[in-house]
């Protein structure tokens, strides 16, 4: 099990374990975590949230789909869009429906409530 722990607007929401592989938006849904998200399916860019973990700094490849909605939501810019990696740190936005649970531990930060 991969221990999460949710964080928003400097406070801790919820820790938990999940499960490699399990869909980061399916384990905040499970938990009960306030995260918003409208379609589930990486369409709607609801789902924000700010990955921390051990292995930062480093890259990370984000697919087409997932640049195109937060290019749309306005979260990333033309440029960004365009490249298939991206600094992974704990400031890069990503949407939780197209993140997979890894085996090392997450800190998630979800957007301040607005």
């Amino acid at each position: 099990m991969t221990p999460l722990v949710f964080w928003q607007d400097g406070r801790q929401l919820a820790s938990v374990a999940a499960q490699p592989g399990d869909m980061l938006i399916d384990v905040a849904r499970f938990y009960d975590v306030p995260l918003h998200w409208r379609c589930g399916q990486g369409t709607c860019g609801t789902c924000l949230v700010q990955l921390a973990h051990a292995a930062q700094p480093g890259l990370v490849k984000v697919g087409r789909k997932e640049r195109n909605v937060l290019l749309r939501a306005g979260v990333i810019d033309a440029v960004q869009a365009g490249q298939d990696e991206w600094p992974d740190t704990p400031q890069t936005w990503r949407l939780a429906c197209h993140l997979k649970v890894g085996g090392q531990p997450w800190q998630v930060t979800l957007p301040a409530d607005s």
